[in-house]
């Protein structure tokens, strides 16, 4: 299991489209890939589960990926994140 703290820079947060580009970046692994905001744990290759988290710019999420292409899915995860997800 590994995981790295990344703070959301996209304008709009993660609204629709922003979440389909993050649940699309995490569909491509093997992984188990999730996220950490607050309290609570939601699955990142699941749309409903990313917006359901309301997480909005400046808030901080720790990414979490379990399984055989962890690094591989972490590293793509953190880069589409930084990357602005579209925005």
């Amino acid at each position: 299991m590994v995981s790295k703290k990344v703070t959301i820079i996209n304008p709009t947060g993660l609204h629709l489209r922003p979440a389909g580009i993050f649940c699309n970046t995490a569909v491509r692994y093997d992984s188990k890939v999730t996220f950490q905001y607050g309290n609570m744990s939601a699955n990142a290759k699941s749309v409903l589960s990313v917006l359901g988290a309301c997480i909005k710019k400046g808030d901080e999420i720790e990414l979490v990926c379990e399984g055989k292409d962890e690094e591989e899915a972490l590293a793509a995860m953190v880069k589409a994140v930084e990357d602005g997800l579209g925005e």
